[in-house]
């Protein structure tokens, strides 16, 4: 009999939520009570109602009004949902989109593009590197004889550039011998490896003359083979929060572009909110304490594993009243898509 009212209660409640996502109103019993097969009349709702109150599922803005859900009203409501399945279609197309993603910044980019217009709300998309990356080559690129243009590629395809300003002019032909030499010593090798060994090789070379050794030498204490690889973060979309009524003045709608903007927040964001495991859904309704204008938003995301020593992690950023079915949908897509796309 208590598991029976339970139900009861938590049909009641969503129901309350998914009015309230429609509609944007303060929902009365009365309306309710109206869509019930039961008949359970205004009466009793009023006291479930009470009753999800005091447990902080709802709020009432003013004395005679209805009810408005909670975030952990919202929590409750997208728990209960079931993700669409995707048709094996659909499946392929996401899969060939994102795999034709030549590097790991045009995948991310790909991924957050994706979940936009599936969804038309924020898609954000972080690549994150959880292990050593691995070199596949390295191209280095003379600008003049006092800037050089570093290019690293990794095995899973993330690149990195850099211009490098070296005191000592170096010419083509020494970074091309250079170059030959890392790309053939060290292809394969963990980046922290690579240094390590390098900076040991340097060092036992350094007592007798070799005029590559010796510039390369030069050039690595200039930091010409800093190699330091960071997140990738993308984001989607922000102009679709216009017109939507998330309660903001002008100026906290301002500073909620501009916070939108700073790649590392976004990333702090998905940090902080998605430390889930990989394939399980993250949630977080209201963003106020991130920034006091993200107070209206919800996000919805997951973490996936690539392959290379990445996490990625895809998320929906939007209005607390948002498609969840929908959204929920084209998080779990985009992300298996991002597993299975053949990347390596």
């Amino acid at each position: 009999m208590a598991r029976t009212a339970q139900d009861r209660k938590l049909q009641i409640l969503h129901s309350i939520v998914k009015s309230y996502i429609e509609t944007g109103e303060p929902v009365a019993s009365r309306s309710i009570s109206k869509e019930r097969l039961d008949h359970l009349s205004p009466a009793s709702i009023r006291n479930v109602m009470a009753d999800l109150s005091d447990e902080g599922y709802l709020d009432q803005p003013h004395t005679s009004a209805g009810r408005v859900p909670t975030a952990k009203a919202f929590e409750s409501y997208v728990h209960s949902l079931t993700a669409r399945r995707p048709s094996f279609t659909d499946m392929q197309r996401l899969r060939a989109d994102l795999s034709q993603a030549p590097t790991i910044e045009s995948f991310v980019e790909r991924s957050s593009q994706l979940l936009m217009n599936m969804t038309r709300s924020v898609g954000i998309a972080a690549a994150i590197p959880v292990t050593e990356q691995t070199l596949d080559h390295l191209e280095l690129v003379l600008l003049d004889p006092n800037r050089i243009l570093m290019v690293v590629v990794t095995r899973n395809r993330m690149m990195r550039n850099r211009v490098v300003f070296v005191r000592q002019s170096v010419s083509r032909e020494e970074l091309q011998s250079i170059c030959n030499y890392i790309n053939h010593e060290f292809q394969g090798w963990t980046l922290r490896s690579m240094r390590i060994e390098l900076h040991r090789r340097l060092e036992q070379e350094r007592a007798r003359y070799d005029e590559i050794l010796g510039k390369l030498t030069l050039l690595y204490a200039e930091g010409l083979l800093d190699l330091g690889f960071s997140a990738e973060v993308h984001l989607e979309g922000a102009s679709n929060l216009i017109g939507i009524d998330l309660d903001l003045t002008r100026d906290r709608m301002r500073e909620l572009f501009v916070a939108l903007e700073e790649k590392q927040r976004m990333l702090e964001i998905l940090e902080r909110f998605l430390e889930v495991p990989a394939g399980e859904l993250g949630l977080q309704f209201g963003l106020g304490q991130v920034h006091p204008s993200m107070s209206g938003l919800a996000l919805i995301g997951l973490k996936v594993m690539l392959p290379g020593g990445m996490s990625a992690k895809m998320a929906v950023l939007g209005p607390m009243r948002m498609n969840y079915e929908r959204v929920i949908s084209a998080v779990q897509q985009v992300g298996e898509a991002a597993e299975t796309s053949g990347r390596s």
